[in-house]
């Protein structure tokens, strides 16, 4: 009697189990949408990896306005969404803002730092990961000049050109560096052709090889790059597949890695709140080398970028960073 007990237990069990809701996930993309190819692209592929292997209910959303982003949130959390995760420095506030009204959901915000007990900050280093580039760039320019072009000209983005300088000047101390900004608005993400007008006049001035962190804005620099037979370097995502030949690497942010781990945590129960940080050490940044580029990163640059890493991990190589300066 007691064994036909526990096995209907069970089964009851396993049937609530198998019944269970699946966790609602809230995904809030900024301007440059999920098909730009870079950040949002990332995010969004760490989102539906989730949706396939984990079977969550996943919706997104792009906010094509910055004004809207903080009632995208509050939309998803009034409809019980078990996870809510922003995407971009730009939703921050709003993160803040909605969080505190919703303390019982979790919010996850990339790139941008909130502290509250519900909240996880998903940042990365990127200064370590484009001081690799910058490194890379220096190497592959014989003019001794490269340069660097930011979406919105933000702390954020400034950081990835100070880690690009410091690395191009790490292999040579007198190369010239170029930077420039597309725009000082949110529209600055999604503006390739001013990005561009900026690459072909870098060019057109002796730069060999350029780093473009400016989302959807990136793919102007791109196409100049490959009208002018120069390099580009891509950001966030493995972009070398775009233009072959032309994109001497990526400096990759692990964001698909940092959202797919944070909603594969919501489900376990193990979400904690509070900064979690990826940097070259745990592999959240990093240059990218696959069949697309591996004839443009000869075998001596290679062991020289990987030994640069080796000793930025170590601690013997300081990055500066634009959040810590003086």
């Amino acid at each position: 009697m007691s064994k036909l007990i526990i096995s209907t237990l069970l089964s009851m069990s396993l049937c609530s189990f198998s019944n269970a809701a699946p966790l609602k996930v809230g995904l809030v993309l900024d301007k440059g949408g999920k098909d730009d190819k870079s950040f949002n692209s990332a995010a969004y592929a760490g989102a539906t990896k989730a949706e396939k292997e984990l079977k969550i209910e996943l919706k997104f959303v792009e906010a094509t306005d910055v004004n809207a982003v903080e009632n995208l949130h509050r939309s998803f959390a009034r409809k019980n969404f078990d996870l809510i995760i922003g995407v971009g420095f730009a939703q921050t506030e709003a993160v803040r803002k909605v969080s505190a009204q919703f303390p019982k959901t979790k919010f996850a915000i990339v790139d941008g730092e909130v502290n509250a007990p519900n909240v996880r900050s998903l940042l990365f280093e990127e200064h370590e990961g484009s001081f690799l580039v910058g490194a890379l760039a220096a190497m592959a320019s014989p003019n001794k000049s490269v340069g660097f072009i930011g979406g919105m000209d933000i702390p954020l983005i400034r950081r990835f050109a100070m880690g690009y300088a410091a690395g191009a000047k790490y292999i040579d101390p007198k190369i010239k560096v170029t930077e420039n900004y597309v725009g000082v608005t949110g529209e600055a993400w999604n503006n390739p052709a001013k990005a561009k007008e900026l690459a072909l006049a870098q060019f057109g001035s002796g730069t060999d090889v350029i780093f473009v962190a400016a989302g959807a804005s990136g793919s102007g620099v791109f196409d100049a790059a490959e009208e002018k037979k120069k390099y580009a370097i891509g950001v966030d995502s493995n972009q070398n597949w775009m233009k072959p030949g032309v994109i001497l690497t990526s400096m990759m942010k692990a964001v698909d890695v940092a959202v797919f781990d944070t909603i594969k945590e919501t489900q376990e129960g193990k979400f904690a709140a509070g900064i979690v940080r990826f940097g070259l050490q745990n592999k959240g940044v990093d240059y990218t080398l696959d069949q697309h580029n591996q004839k443009l990163i000869t075998a001596e640059m290679k062991k020289k970028v990987e030994e640069i890493k080796k000793n930025i991990i170590a601690g013997k190589i300081k990055v500066p960073d634009y959040y810590k300066k003086k």
